[in-house]
């Protein structure tokens, strides 16, 4: 084994950047939301905020009262809420943010430094020599007993689908031990680390993986970000107008909204998670690649 390197994407390039690109580390992500920057911002930096960002900021305030309410959030707590809340959302991306990237080995090297953004939710990577030369079998023993499981026969009564789901890992497990199948694992979310080490060079690596494109996000997913990063100013606010209850002034001076939107940021944070769980990420299921 040799070293690390940046390998180069091979033809079949990358969803998420510049297909046929050159070296995966310099190939920028579509969009504008950066991932190497989400949640780095600090008080003293000159808050910039991208398009998109832009838009979720007007939402949050908008939604507040502005302008015809005074509204005390700073640039910072607003970027802030906005990156926890992409954060939030690329944490659980959905199926239809699934990306590919492919590239090619090099004999004797099996440790490739990734980009993080592929790198924080990756799904699977196919590894194998001749990965697309191979023709396809006509039936493997997997469907065949995907079949007979629900054909009912006399080979699989009282067959739950527990057992259905072991027998299927069992068999991908003889897959990586007897067949071409290779391994994988992710080291401290910079490394792609293959097993076998590669024998020959320019054998072919797909990883898929899931990252938020905010040129093609959904307007479904895109609305869950301003209604979760709105939740969250909510609560910051909170803070602010809850270190006094009224500000002085005539006739009684002005009464402020700090516990009320307290409990309301609590109850949309709760609801907006659930939504999350239930209707945006992908359910768990029993394919095997």
């Amino acid at each position: 084994m040799g070293g690390i390197i940046k390998p180069k994407i091979d033809t079949y390039g990358n969803s998420f950047a510049i297909p046929y690109g050159d070296l995966v580390d310099t190939s920028k992500p579509n969009g504008e939301i950066n991932y190497d920057e989400l949640n780095k911002t600090t008080l003293q930096d000159n808050i910039e905020f991208t398009k998109f960002e832009e838009s979720i900021k007007s939402f949050i305030l908008g939604r507040l009262g502005y302008p015809v309410i005074r509204v005390e959030l700073s640039d910072f707590q607003i970027k802030s809420v906005i990156d926890e809340a992409v954060t939030k959302l690329a944490n659980h991306a959905p199926f239809w943010a699934t990306q590919f990237i492919s590239f090619k080995t090099t004999a004797g090297v099996n440790i490739y430094e990734l980009p993080k953004y592929v790198l924080d939710n990756v799904q699977y990577v196919v590894y194998k020599k001749d990965l697309i030369g191979v023709p396809g079998m006509g039936q493997s023993l997997e469907q065949d007993y995907f079949l007979k499981y629900f054909q009912q026969n006399f080979l699989f009564n009282d067959f739950s689908i527990g057992e259905f789901n072991l027998l299927q890992i069992s068999l991908e497990m003889m897959r990586k031990i007897l067949g071409q199948d290779g391994s994988f694992d992710i080291v401290d979310n910079k490394y792609l680390q293959i097993y076998p080490v590669p024998a020959t060079t320019d054998q072919s690596v797909i990883v898929q993986y899931r990252a938020l494109n905010s040129d093609t996000i959904h307007p479904a997913y895109k609305v869950f970000i301003q209604k979760y990063a709105l939740a969250l100013a909510k609560g910051v606010l909170a803070q602010v107008r809850g270190k006094y209850k009224t500000l002085p002034g005539p006739g009684g001076g002005a009464q402020l909204n700090g516990d009320l939107l307290a409990q309301q940021s609590e109850k949309e944070l709760e609801l907006l998670e659930k939504q999350l769980l239930s209707e945006f990420e992908e359910p768990p299921s029993f394919t095997l690649y």
